[in-house]
């Protein structure tokens, strides 16, 4: 099982000692892998949520290089899938977008909750 970690709060514990390979502390990531253009994983999200960024592009991958296949805005009702790594050092959650239909990968620094807490698994 993978979690997302909050990637400043991880720099200020390496940036303050906290964490370093020198105490012998071996921490799991999960492979820094992005979800290819025309990407659709199953659900393993049950959540919907009522939140979003206004105006942010949905994507064919998680990726600003994949086509846009539409945007969510603020209080359409998105049902998460899950996430993944994005090949920009971000997380992206793809989401289908209930007001629309549309599915598509949405950056997660993008969304006010910030996305989705299931791994994909790639």
């Amino acid at each position: 099982m993978f979690m997302k970690i909050n990637k400043s709060a991880l720099s200020s514990a390496v940036a303050l000692g906290l964490i370093t390979p020198l105490l012998g502390i071996a921490m799991a990531t999960p492979a820094v892998a992005n979800a290819a253009c025309g990407s659709i994983p199953s659900d393993k999200d049950s959540n919907s949520w009522r939140r979003t960024g206004d105006g942010a592009n949905q994507r064919t991958g998680s990726s600003t290089n994949c086509a846009i296949t539409g945007q969510v805005q603020i209080l359409e009702v998105l049902d998460y899938h899950c996430y993944t790594n994005g090949n920009d050092g971000y997380t992206w959650t793809f989401l289908r977008n209930d007001h629309t239909g549309r599915l598509g990968w949405v950056r997660d620094n993008l969304l006010s909750d910030n996305g989705s807490t299931v791994y994909c698994g790639f």
